[in-house]
């Protein structure tokens, strides 16, 4: 009886706007629009659909606007700069490119030999990268057939950020990739991730002069590119509970203060300041894990799903209250926009 009170009393805590018409199964991605409110999410019921967020003040209102349909499980989505379409990608082994703006049908545009775990638009290379189990990454230009680099990974891709003209994989055994893209078709550096697990997220900096890495083990590193920046490098725990650790699922940088959120299987998503190291402002959790999240693009909206993620297996999934749920979280500026640390000295 617990639990079942439990459930129904922490759905939504933090009191977030529930988007209308959620995937039936568990979400993989969020990605809004660069130019304007819509949403998308990709779903382990292969498909991705579209929301309109509409914010009026404190109001927001949801309405679905299309969706399209791959063979398999949908893991990866990303928009393209100009707001006019969608790449997504899964365990059909292929990328979708999806005209959403025009009402177009959508065509694929990559293939890979394993399921496609990430991708991202470049536009300052107007080039499309995958990333895959099948131990590549892959730069196709979308006038052509063929990939126009492949390049070799040491292990499965299971993350990758992009801030031109950096970029970071993160694969299977803890490898951490970094490649300049002004020279893409060679590696600038190789790090083993600073934390002792599986990376499950990353998130470059704003000003490409490192990233944040997440781990299945409730730890987040932030590291510097430039090695005489090293005493700047940090780790730090969240997303535990006493001796229960969750995995950080999501790491997105605020796009206009530059600080940042994590989600995780926990439940909860939080907003942190690496440049102060603090947290500014933890939410209340949710009774499912959050898989995924992003912000809009002035960050005036965040968005995040609650759903089962099976990181307890199939014994801990029950299909009468394991719903998906997309919310909407609307950032007061103090839990967003970074502050020196009260009392600054050297204390860490």
């Amino acid at each position: 009886m617990a639990t079942f009170g439990a459930a129904s009393t922490n759905v939504n805590p933090n009191r977030s706007t529930e988007v209308v018409q959620p995937p039936s199964d568990s979400v993989s991605s969020l990605s809004f629009s660069p130019k304007a409110n819509f949403l998308i999410a990709t779903s382990w019921d292969n498909q991705v659909r579209c929301w309109e967020v509409m914010k009026s003040g404190t109001t927001v209102n949801t309405v679905p606007k299309a969706s399209i349909s791959h063979d398999h499980p949908v893991l990866c989505s990303a928009w393209k700069d100009d707001g006019t379409t969608v790449f997504s990608g899964g365990c059909d082994k292929q990328v979708k490119m999806w005209p959403l703006l025009s009402g177009g049908q959508p065509v694929t545009v990559a293939m890979h030999d394993a399921p496609v775990k990430e991708l991202a638009w470049i536009p300052e290379m107007n080039l499309l990268v995958t990333g895959s189990w099948d131990k590549t990454l892959r730069y196709w230009d979308l006038r052509q057939q063929n990939p126009t680099w492949v390049q070799q990974l040491p292990e499965r891709c299971y993350a990758l950020t992009v801030r031109h003209p950096l970029m970071v994989v993160g694969t299977a055994d803890r490898n951490l990739i970094v490649f300049n893209l002004q020279n893409p078709q060679s590696e600038f550096k190789r790090v083993v991730s600073p934390l002792k697990y599986q990376t499950r997220c990353l998130a470059a900096f704003p000003d490409q002069q490192g990233f944040l890495i997440g781990s299945i083990e409730g730890r987040v590193g932030v590291h510097h590119l430039d090695d005489s920046q090293s005493s700047k490098n940090f780790t730090f725990k969240c997303h535990r509970d006493g001796n229960d650790i969750y995995s950080v699922n999501s790491l997105n940088f605020h796009p206009i203060h530059h600080t940042f959120a994590t989600a995780g299987s926990d439940g909860a998503f939080n907003f942190w300041d690496k440049d102060s190291k603090q947290r500014l402002k933890a939410m209340l959790r949710c009774n499912q894990p959050i898989p995924c999240s992003t912000f809009n693009n002035d960050g005036s909206i965040f968005a995040y799903a609650v759903c089962y993620d099976w990181s307890k297996g199939a014994e801990n999934h029950n299909p009468s209250t394991a719903k998906t749920y997309i919310y909407l979280h609307l950032p007061q500026e103090a839990e967003v926009k970074g502050k020196p640390r009260a009392g600054t000295s050297s204390r860490k």
